[in-house]
């Protein structure tokens, strides 16, 4: 009887979150924003809520610590699926061909991102707030707020540009190639700011050799899947598959957790390891792995909220939430803008690039529970990030339709200039 009683607590807990994010993407879409948008605020936004309309006992009967336990694993899991897909897509064949173009706007968008992420590090260092700044050595806070500033989210951005029939458009390409390129690199430091966060110079040695040796045995997997053989066994069994890639995603997610990093840092490798042939079974199983993820991300949501924010609302400085939204924002749309006028397009076509480049989303919270499992991120810094991304995020689409506007009121002008 208990055990069922149990079933019931968890299908029900499960069906008011379905609910409540269902709604949060009928709402989003109703503001024209990405779904993603809605799903982010209304996840984060369950546990505070709960917390704060039932009181702390009531909520914690209501989502007692072994029901959270079992929804934090629920969402690690989430993110390996949906990791281990984004990390896919991140192909050297999905960057495009002018390699003068992206490689400007990446510059563009990358360097004054991580240039603002360095002074947002210098603002939280010399406050010198408790709560705010945490424990952290310096160089692990500067390299994670750098890499938080740079995100620019693939899965939204490609939702975004679907959402506008731009994604066969060259501004289009361009922006998602960067972003491809932009996040490779993030996901590149990010280890490296989990491996300085204790401050110690040998735990640092040992998480590199721990990335090191997870890099070899996802070459090695990846070798043995494109074998001939194995790759044509595969392809005949699309079922195994699939729990093939789900198996090591939450494998290696599961592994170099315990061994000093992060799920993400595991789900990336696994991402990696897994082929990116010909055949179409490896993409067509990855499919299904990653929109498994995507539909249980939520949970991840509702996780944190429940985790940092029911104990952090009270604490944050507004300025350092200003701080960060101004700095996120000027340094994408102006460095985007700057870096694509550079590498050869025109006024407009920059100013899309460097809207569509503000975008963060559900990448750059990964990227930000990342630094909060790890200590680099304090709840008050977590949650001014969290501001940041949904702010510049919800910007993109505003943005995008006021530079179309733009564009269309001068054309006339120019048009009766020319003609004279």
């Amino acid at each position: 009887m208990a055990l069922l009683g149990g079933l019931v607590h968890v299908a029900a807990l499960l069906a008011v979150i379905a609910l409540a994010i269902g709604l949060g993407r009928v709402v989003a879409a109703w503001l024209r924003q990405p779904e993603v948008i809605g799903e982010i605020t209304v996840g984060l936004a369950i546990g505070p809520l709960a917390f704060w309309l039932l009181g702390p006992a009531r909520f914690a009967s209501a989502l007692p610590g072994s029901l959270l336990h079992g929804l934090t694993l629920l969402a690690q899991a989430a993110l390996g699926l949906f990791l281990v897909g984004l990390t896919h897509e991140l192909r050297a064949d999905r960057v495009g061909k002018s390699a003068k173009a992206v490689g400007w706007t990446v510059a563009g968008s990358l360097v004054p991102a991580s240039v603002a992420g360095v002074l947002l590090a210098g603002y939280v260092l010399g406050t010198g707030y408790p709560a705010v700044r945490g424990t952290a050595p310096a160089v692990s806070l500067v390299l994670m707020l750098a890499v938080s500033m740079s995100i620019t989210a693939v899965p939204v951005l490609a939702r975004i540009l679907a959402d506008r029939g731009m994604a066969g458009t060259a501004v289009g390409r361009l922006a998602f190639g960067s972003s491809i390129v932009i996040d490779a690199i993030c996901w590149l430091v990010l280890p490296v700011a989990v491996g300085l966060s204790d401050g110690r110079l040998d735990r640092f040695l040992l998480s590199i050799a721990v990335l090191a040796g997870g890099v070899v045995v996802a070459l090695a997997i990846r070798a043995v899947l494109r074998a001939p053989a194995v790759d044509q066994w595969m392809s005949g069994k699309p079922r195994l598959t699939v729990i093939v890639i789900g198996g090591l995603a939450l494998g290696m997610a599961t592994t170099l957790e315990w061994l000093g990093l992060t799920v993400v840092v595991g789900a990336v490798l696994a991402g990696l390891a897994v082929p990116t042939g010909p055949g179409r079974h490896w993409s067509a199983a990855m499919g299904r792995v990653t929109t498994a993820g995507y539909r249980l991300v939520p949970v991840f949501f509702v996780v944190t909220g429940v985790t940092v924010f029911t104990k952090s609302f009270g604490v944050v400085p507004i300025m350092l939430i200003v701080l960060a939204v101004l700095l996120g924002t000027a340094s994408k749309v102006a460095g985007g803008y700057f870096g694509a006028r550079i590498g050869g397009q025109n006024r407009w076509d920059s100013l899309r690039i460097g809207a569509l480049m503000n975008s963060r989303g559900l990448t750059e919270l990964i990227v930000l529970q990342a630094g909060y499992s790890a200590g680099i991120l304090t709840a008050p810094l977590y949650l001014a990030l969290v501001v940041m991304a949904l702010v510049t995020t919800a910007l993109t689409g505003p943005m995008l339709h006021l530079t179309d506007l733009a564009e269309l009121r001068r054309r006339p002008a120019a048009d009766r200039h020319a003609g004279r």
